[in-house]
């Protein structure tokens, strides 16, 4: 790499940024040089691969682990998560007696997928699985005592839950008293006693000893088909192919649903989405091959078609259409199916965008009305009536980015029921999930629950001012944890004439990237845009030079705000971005999409 041009920064503010454009101060903490000196041995001496990694906590010892993620290096041994021996018992049982198995899964694409893989397991032995996903609108999330009812009426011996199921105590209730068997596989935070249920599997349980609490649905559904095949093997079974299904097959279902869950990229998941691209970009999954032929999508390898192109498609079933349709998909053996259900995905997804646009801006207006008031409001509590509720999450996520505090956006009407809907997104280090059960158990709200970083809840509308007081005055307690959350951590200054193409494609070996894992960020200072040009009516291609050579730039949804101003302005900048290989008919060229920017003084 070409070191003399590439430097670390220890200042409090790099280059004395502490307003840019975006309103964030930027910053680039100091390293152990120590540690570097001996991560960067085993890279033939790359210094700054080594600084890099370094910034991601990676020992000297597991630097060719952290390279080459690999299953067999990582896996946890199943037998490590509570309940989960009883629950393969169950359902290996339930396979080989030819019961009638349903699975329950969420509507998002972490249940599509966890489903998806349940289902090819099931077939592999011969057997129909049956599918339940409830409906958003008129069932709301997880489990209800109506739905495991229905399911027992209809013949159901037993209900395997993905993805959900382990705070739905009252359906949970329901079954044991109607004696349906119940095995819950979930990963979502729990609170309180589990309750009871034929197997509960779920690594954040309080006395799960697994330690693997940053798995998906999909990563835990895997996990446990894989304890079904050690149980097969230990028993002498076998399906009537005469061999074990090979879940090898299943990985790009496991990375897919690790991707669009936002689950931190560490431990298994990083081996599980290393490997699950390799099988996506081979295209084995009908349905994942017809939904990226429908997407205009020449080849799927990278995280970015997964989490960006696939994902908002497969969850726009679930958020305003119909909730099985995406979990059919990525089951599905019939092209043409795939081809039908596909364009049925990409259609919604369409009608997504612009129900999205709508109610993002009267979300921000909202926005804008409770900073004047506030401007030290430590969360933004919005709504109204008629926004839909499978689009308010996506809109919390992007008022998140734009104010940098957790936002919760609340949407009712006739046809969403009698019960507001609320979906929230956190910044690091406050606890959204934890809030929101609060609340619950305050009386605040009717119900909610979730992660640390996104949740849902429940209210009554006449609620939500109470509750937005409440919140915004316990999140203030936070400030100091706020303010860090305005914070963007440069991990690199780099002159332009060192983004080369070769360059970048050293910098891949950090990968997989997504959360808890992602693209470093690098900073240039005093460059000039020297041309510009709207893309999509929302987005600007631009390109700076330096002293040193030129770089083409992307900056998404930047018209109409000051970081899109300044580019259109060409005011002298100081940048900061990720680097990617941009591949345009055939040639390649490197290209930073900015995340933000300031002006020079």
């Amino acid at each position: 790499m070409p070191q003399d041009i590439l430097q670390t920064q220890t200042e409090t503010f790099l280059f004395g940024v502490k307003a840019s454009l975006t309103g964030r101060y930027w910053t680039s903490g100091s390293i152990d040089d120590q540690k570097v000196r001996a991560l960067s041995a085993p890279l033939g001496g790359d210094d700054l691969l080594a600084r890099l990694m370094a910034q991601r906590d990676v020992q000297p010892g597991e630097v060719e682990a952290f390279l080459n993620p690999s299953l067999r290096h990582s896996f946890p041994d199943p037998s490590s998560f509570a309940d989960m021996d009883r629950a393969a018992e169950l359902t290996l049982e339930a396979i080989l007696d030819g019961k009638k198995v349903t699975v329950f899964a969420d509507y998002d694409v972490d249940g599509a997928t966890s489903s998806a893989i349940l289902t090819r397991y099931f077939r592999a032995w011969g057997r129909v699985l049956d599918l339940y996903v409830p409906d958003r609108l008129t069932e709301g999330y997880g489990p209800s005592p109506a739905a495991f009812r229905a399911l027992k009426e209809g013949g159901s011996d037993m209900v395997i839950t993905v993805d959900c199921g382990a705070a739905a105590r009252e359906a949970l209730a329901e079954a044991v008293m109607i004696d349906l068997p119940v095995i819950v596989l979930d990963h979502h935070l729990m609170h309180g006693a589990v309750p009871d249920c034929a197997a509960l599997v779920n690594p954040n349980r309080p006395d799960c000893p697994s330690n693997c609490g940053y798995l998906s649905g999909a990563g835990v559904a895997y996990i446990f088909v894989a304890a079904l095949n050690r149980l097969a093997r230990a028993r002498g079974v076998l399906p009537p192919s005469g061999h074990l299904p090979n879940l090898i097959d299943w990985l790009d279902l496991c990375a897919l649903g690790t991707l669009c869950d936002v689950a931190p990229l560490v431990g298994v998941n990083r081996a599980f989405v290393r490997q699950g691209l390799k099988l996506m970009s081979a295209r084995q999954n009908i349905g994942l091959k017809a939904l990226g032929e429908i997407a205009g999508l020449q080849k799927i390898d990278s995280t970015y078609h997964a989490g960006f192109i696939l994902g908002p498609r497969l969850n726009a079933g679930g958020r305003i259409g119909d909730p099985w349709l995406a979990a059919k998909l990525l089951a599905s053996e019939d092209w043409q199916e795939a081809i039908d259900l596909s364009e049925r995905l990409h259609e919604l997804n369409d009608q997504r965008k612009l129900m999205e646009q709508h109610i993002l801006s009267e979300a921000k207006a909202q926005a804008e009305r409770l900073l004047a008031e506030d401007t030290e409001a430590g969360v933004l509590v919005v709504g109204a009536e008629g926004w839909h509720p499978g689009v308010i999450g996506i809109v919390a996520g992007r008022l998140k980015e734009a104010y940098h505090r957790p936002a919760i956006v609340i949407g009712w009407g006739e046809h969403f029921g009698s019960t507001a809907k609320g979906s929230a997104r956190s910044v690091t280090g406050i606890n959204i999930g934890d809030a929101i059960c609060e609340a619950a158990e305050l009386g605040l709200i009717q119900s909610g629950g979730g992660h640390a970083m996104a949740a849902g809840l429940s209210l009554d509308p006449g609620q939500m001012s109470e509750f937005r007081d409440w919140l915004n005055d316990k999140v203030k307690t936070q400030a100091d944890t706020l303010n860090r959350a305005r914070a963007l951590p440069i991990h690199a200054q780099i002159a332009l004439g060192a983004a080369s193409l070769s360059f970048c494609q050293t910098l891949e070996v950090l990968g997989p990237f997504g959360a808890g894992a992602p693209r470093p960020i690098f900073a240039s200072s005093n460059v000039a845009v020297t041309y510009w040009r709207i893309m999509a009516d929302a987005h600007i291609k631009f390109t700076i030079e330096d002293m040193t050579g030129r770089l083409e730039c992307v900056a998404w949804r930047a018209v109409g705000t000051p970081l899109g101003d300044a580019i259109r302005r060409k005011e002298s900048l100081h940048i900061a971005g990720h680097l990617a290989i941009n591949q345009w008919r055939n040639q390649q060229n490197v290209q930073m999409e900015l995340i933000d920017a300031a002006v020079a003084s």
